[in-house]
C-alpha cells in the first residue's frame, strides 16, 4: 500500500513564503505606508492639539513625538524581520509561538477588532460622500432635499447616509480585494496625492495671508525652558498618547514587511515614520493656524482653535474647495481602513479557514460583517460602550507581540520550519499540545492582565498610553522564563 502524502491542511495561496522574487516593496513603499498612518482625521487631530491647545512646550511635542516614532520603528523591525526573512504573514508566523491551532484563534483577536473598526471606519469615510451628495442636490436640484424620501430614517441613517454607506463599501472592497500589488499601488498613491492635497491647500490659505501665518506659527511653537522639571510628565504623555496610536498596526506589520526586498529596505523604510511625523507635524500645525487667520478675517465665530479636518472644512464657505478636501480626506481615510483594518482582518480570516476562504471570499466576508457594524453603529453600538470591550480586546496585542518576539529571537534562535508551519497534526514541530503551546497561553494571560489593568482599574488609568509596552514586556519576560527550560 502505498503511504499518502501529508495534507498540508493549513495552507492557503495567500498564506504561503512569498516567492522572493514577488518581493518588490522598497523603503518608498514603507515611507507610504507609515504616511498613511499619520493621514487621518485622529491623527490630524492629535498632532494639531498637542502643538496649539493644551499649552504644551513645542519643544516636549516635537522631542516626545520623535520618542514615540523611534519605539514604534525599533518593534516594527523587530516584528518585521520574521516575515521579511521567511516571506509570512503575521498569523503564519504565530504559529511557532502559539500552535498552529493556538494562532488560529489568538490571531482572530485582532481578526476581530479590525472588522469592527473597519465597519466604524466606513461608516463615518461614508460621510463625506453624502456631504459630497448634499452639496451636489443644493446646488442643483435643491427642491429634492424637501421631498419626503429624504426625510426617512433607518437606523440612523436617512436615504442619502445609506446610499453613501452602501457605495462606500462596494468601492473598498472594489479596491482592496485585489491583490497585494494594487493594496501597494493604493497605499502609494493615496499617501503622495494627500500630502500634495495638504501642501496644495497650505499654498492656498497662506498665499494672501503668509506673514500673518508666519508670525503667528511663530507665536504658537514655544522652545523655551525644555528642560524644566513641568515638562516631564507632558513629555511622557505625548510619547504614551502618539506611540498608542500606531500600536495597532505594529502587530500586523509582518503582513507588509513579507513584501519588502530585504532587511535594509525594511529598515530604511521604517525610517520614513520619523521622517513622516517631522513634516505632516508642520502641515498640520500650519494649516490649523491658517485656517483660523482666514475664518477671523471673514467675521466667522470660532470659539476656539479648530484641529479637526471637517469643522475646518464645514467652516470654509467654498464649495468647491469644501468638495476637493472631501475627496482627499476620502483617500486618506480609505487608506488608513486598508493598512490598519482591512488586511490584518483578512490575514487572520484565512489562517482561521485557509480551506474555506480566498482572497475574495474574504474580502467579501469583511464587507458583509462591516455592513452591519456600520448599519448598527449609530443607534445601538455606539451606546452600549463596545469600544470598552474593544479596548479590551486590544489589551492582548502587546503580550502577543512579546511572545513572538521572546520566542523567535530567543528560544528559536530565528529559525522557522517553513514545511511544519503548515501541518495541522502531531508529526509538526508546531503542534504542540493538541495544537497550543500551553506556555505561551499562560504568558499571554499574564500580560494581559498587567495590560488590561491599566484600562479597567482606575488607580493605574494614567498608565494606559503604555499598556501595550507593560503587556509586550510582562509576556516576553514570562515566556522566556517559561520555555528556556
Amino acid at each position: 500500500m502505498i503511504q499518502q502524502k501529508e495534507k498540508y491542511t493549513l495552507t492557503n495561496w495567500e498564506l504561503v513564503s512569498v516567492n522572493p522574487l514577488e518581493k518588490n516593496w522598497t523603503w518608498k513603499d514603507l515611507f507610504c505606508l507609515w504616511g498613511n498612518g499619520f493621514q487621518t482625521l485622529i491623527g490630524f487631530s492629535l498632532i494639531a492639539s498637542f502643538y496649539l491647545t493644551y499649552n504644551l512646550n513645542s519643544g516636549v511635542v516635537f522631542f516626545g513625538s520623535i520618542i514615540a516614532a523611534l519605539l514604534v520603528y525599533f518593534f516594527a523591525n523587530l516584528i518585521g524581520r520574521p516575515s521579511q526573512k521567511h516571506g509570512l504573514p503575521f498569523p503564519v508566523i504565530l504559529r511557532m509561538s502559539m500552535g498552529v491551532s493556538g494562532a488560529k484563534y489568538i490571531a482572530m483577536l485582532r481578526g476581530l477588532v479590525g472588522l469592527f473598526m473597519f465597519g466604524v471606519q466606513t461608516f463615518f469615510i461614508s460621510k463625506s460622500i453624502g456631504y459630497i451628495i448634499r452639496i451636489f442636490l443644493h446646488t442643483y436640484y435643491s427642491i429634492f432635499l424637501d421631498k419626503e424620501l429624504f426625510l426617512i430614517f433607518f437606523m440612523g441613517m436617512d436615504i442619502i447616509d445609506g446610499f453613501s454607506f452602501l457605495i462606500t463599501l462596494l468601492v473598498q472592497y472594489w479596491l482592496f480585494s485585489r491583490g497585494q500589488s494594487q493594496n501597494r499601488s493604493f497605499i502609494n498613491f493615496s499617501a503622495m496625492f494627500v500630502y500634495f492635497g495638504l501642501i496644495l491647500f497650505l499654498i492656498i490659505i497662506i498665499s494672501e495671508n503668509f506673514n500673518d501665518v508666519l508670525n503667528n506659527l511663530r507665536m504658537s511653537l514655544n522652545f523655551e525652558n525644555f528642560f524644566a522639571k513641568k515638562n516631564i510628565g507632558p513629555l511622557i504623555t505625548v510619547t504614551g498618547s502618539l506611540f498608542a496610536y500606531f500600536s495597532i498596526v505594529i502587530l500586523n506589520f509582518g503582513d507588509f514587511s513579507r513584501y519588502v526586498k530585504n532587511e535594509s529596505e525594511m529598515k530604511k523604510g521604517n525610517f520614513g515614520l520619523i521622517i513622516n511625523s517631522i513634516i505632516f507635524s508642520f502641515l498640520a500645525i500650519t494649516l490649523v493656524i491658517g485656517s483660523d487667520i482666514i475664518l477671523t478675517k471673514k467675521m466667522i465665530e470660532v470659539n476656539q482653535l479648530l484641529t479637526n479636518p471637517n469643522d475646518i472644512i464645514g467652516k470654509l464657505d467654498n464649495k468647491f474647495l469644501t468638495v476637493v478636501a472631501i475627496i482627499f480626506l476620502f483617500f486618506a481615510s480609505s487608506s488608513t481602513n486598508l493598512i490598519a483594518n482591512y488586511i490584518p482582518s483578512q490575514n487572520s480570516l484565512l489562517n482561521f479557514l485557509p480551506k474555506n476562504l480566498n482572497l475574495k471570499t474574504s474580502g467579501f466576508l469583511i464587507i458583509f460583517i462591516g455592513f452591519f457594524v456600520g448599519l448598527f453603529w449609530l443607534p445601538i453600538l455606539s451606546q452600549i460602550g463596545i469600544l470598552s470591550l474593544v479596548d479590551t480586546i486590544g489589551a492582548f496585542f502587546g503580550p502577543i507581540f512579546g511572545i513572538v518576539i521572546a520566542d523567535y529571537y530567543l528560544i528559536k534562535e530565528k529559525k522557522i520550519n517553513n514545511k511544519d508551519i503548515y501541518l495541522s497534526n502531531n508529526t509538526g514541530v508546531y503542534y504542540f499540545t493538541n495544537g497550543w503551546q500551553i506556555k505561551a497561553i499562560y504568558a499571554l494571560i499574564i500580560g494581559f492582565i498587567f495590560s488590561a489593568s491599566t484600562i479597567w482599574n482606575p488607580f493605574f488609568n494614567f498608565l494606559q498610553s503604555f499598556s501595550w509596552l507593560i503587556g509586550a514586556l510582562i509576556s516576553w519576560i514570562t515566556y522566556y522564563l517559561l520555555a528556556s527550560d
